[in-house]
This record gives structure tokens, C-alpha cells and sequence, in this order.
């Protein structure tokens, strides 16, 4: 009787203490579980097909976004198709700053520096990325950048006085013949500019438009022209204002991105820009870039933040 009951007593003492391991070993479990980014975004408020989306991102964007209130766009902005981790928080703070911008309009914005000033602290350009490189309002060339084989451009294919580097001048007369076989008449205004004719460029625009004159021209240093890959592209009889209207458009529309070309200051873009439409303005950046602008629909600034920089 007395070994039952010592056998029991011993049973009892056990299960106790397996009990008690269980206990303390769930207590350990929640306590790590507490300490999860998991369970401090659930805390918050996010469901779990949101905290599987964020889980995905960077340390310094999780810890981010734990430190704020619950943002229900989280997951929207993490979705849109040009978003980058790197610019996570300042999505987050510009759109509540314009709360009618949609996504995809602060995404843009964001990776492509349009919400700064314009040439505000801006960065030199990258050379070494060739027809590629960006120039625009916030990237400038040195005043000694001069393109490599700047050669005066044939009149058959320019007004007077225009010149441009011999290998991008190549891939326009392919272009130009290809127009041309299609009945199109196509003649560049304005090729290459040094920075000193830029600067008279700029302040022969200043004359006559005023403080309207940043729509129309850059500052020296600031210009497309200066690359050598930009050409202001009309047809014969045909001022810049009336070209949109003309077949030899609506062909470069269609066409110019098969020879490396694309319509740099689109209608609709100019918040990102940050110049009017400019329907005669067409920049070489080589044919697989041409094609993703094209296809895509989007400017140079987005394809070279989401693409290149990225």
C-alpha cells in the first residue's frame, strides 16, 4: 500500500513537472514571439498578407515602419511597379504631405528627385554612362564637356550650322531614311551646343520670355544639347509650336524608339521633367533603352532611376 502510494506521489511530482517545463517553455515561446517584427506589426494593426508583404523588406524600412502609426497604403506603395526600398520613407512622408498625388504619380516623383528644387544642390553627371547619361535640372555637365568627333552635320540632313558627334549621327540617318522611304520629311533645328552657346541660348530665351524662361531652357550646364545626343527634330515649312500636328510626328511616335530615339519632354510629364512639352525634342539613348521608354510609357529621369541607378 505504502509503495502505491510513494509510486503515486511520484507520478503526481512528475506530471507537475512536466507541466511546469511546458508551461515556462510556452512562456519563452511568447516572449521571443513578442519580440518578433511579426508580432509588433500585427500589434499595430496590420493583417497578415500586409506583414508577409513588409516582412520582405529592408531592416532599416521594418524598424521604420514599426516606429509609425499603421498606414493601410503600405502594401499599395510596396506593390507599385517602379517602387524601391531605398526610397520607402520618403513615399510615405511626401504622400501625406499631398494626399491627391496617387501612388504611382509619388513614385515617380520620389525617384526622380521632382519634388526638390530645381538646381538645388545638384549632382555632376555621370559621363562614364555614355548615351545614357542623364543631364536635366539636377545633374549638370563641367563647362569643358565637349562630346568625342563633334562633326558639322551634311545640310541634307540640318539647317545650317549644326553639328553632332559622328557615331550618333549614324543612327539618326538610319532613322532619317527610314522616314524617308516612308514619305517623310524630317531636317534638325538644333543639335550640339557648347556651353557657352548655351548660355547664349538661355539668355536670348530670358529676353523674350522672362521668368517663364526655366519652361524653355536650361542654364548652361544644364542642357541635353551639350551631350551631343540631343536633337530638336521638325519637318521643313514647320515651326516647333505646329509640329505635333504634322505625319512626320506622329511617324517619330511610332518609329523612333526602333533606331534609339524618344521624345524627351513628353505632353503629361512635366511635374517630373520639369520642362513644357517639347514635341521636337528627341534624345539618342540607344535601342534597348529606347524600347523599354517606349513600351512602358514613361520619361528618361524614370527609366534611368529604376533602371540604371537603382
Amino acid at each position: 500500500m505504502k509503495k502505491r502510494r510513494i509510486k503515486k506521489s511520484a507520478i503526481i511530482k512528475l506530471v507537475s513537472v512536466i507541466i511546469i517545463i511546458f508551461a515556462l517553455s510556452n512562456y519563452i515561446k511568447i516572449q521571443k514571439y513578442h519580440k518578433t517584427n511579426e508580432y509588433k506589426l500585427k500589434k499595430i494593426g496590420y493583417n497578415k498578407e500586409e506583414i508577409s508583404i513588409i516582412l520582405n523588406e529592408t531592416k532599416e524600412n521594418i524598424d521604420y515602419i514599426i516606429e509609425n502609426e499603421y498606414d493601410e497604403q503600405i502594401d499599395d506603395i510596396i506593390n507599385e511597379k517602379y517602387y524601391l526600398n531605398k526610397n520607402l520613407e520618403k513615399y510615405i512622408e511626401y504622400k501625406k504631405n499631398n494626399e491627391n498625388k496617387n501612388l504611382s504619380d509619388v513614385i515617380a516623383i520620389i525617384n526622380t528627385n521632382a519634388d526638390k528644387e530645381e538646381y538645388n544642390e545638384p549632382r555632376k553627371a555621370d559621363i562614364e554612362k555614355k548615351e545614357l547619361m542623364l543631364v536635366n535640372k539636377y545633374n549638370y555637365l563641367e563647362e569643358n564637356y565637349t562630346p568625342e568627333n563633334v562633326k558639322p552635320i551634311s545640310p541634307m540632313y540640318a539647317y545650317d550650322e549644326n553639328n553632332a558627334p559622328e557615331e550618333v549621327m549614324e543612327h539618326y540617318k538610319e532613322m532619317f531614311y527610314a522616314a524617308k522611304n516612308d514619305g517623310m520629311d524630317l531636317i534638325i533645328s538644333s543639335s550640339y551646343r557648347s556651353y557657352k552657346e548655351q548660355k547664349e541660348t538661355y539668355e536670348f530665351y530670358e529676353q523674350i520670355k522672362g521668368d517663364d524662361v526655366k519652361n524653355y531652357a536650361s542654364l548652361p550646364g544644364f542642357s541635353e544639347h551639350q551631350t551631343g545626343l540631343a536633337f530638336d527634330i521638325l519637318t521643313t515649312g514647320v515651326m516647333t509650336d505646329d509640329f505635333d500636328k504634322t505625319n512626320e510626328f506622329k511617324w517619330l511616335m511610332d518609329n523612333s524608339y526602333k533606331y534609339g530615339f524618344i521624345l524627351r519632354y513628353p505632353k503629361d510629364k512635366e511635374y517630373i521633367t520639369k520642362f513644357d512639352y517639347e514635341s521636337w525634342h528627341f534624345r539618342y539613348v540607344g535601342i534597348d533603352a529606347a524600347k523599354v521608354i517606349h513600351d512602358e510609357n514613361i520619361t528618361f529621369e524614370e527609366y534611368y532611376a529604376y533602371y540604371i541607378e537603382k
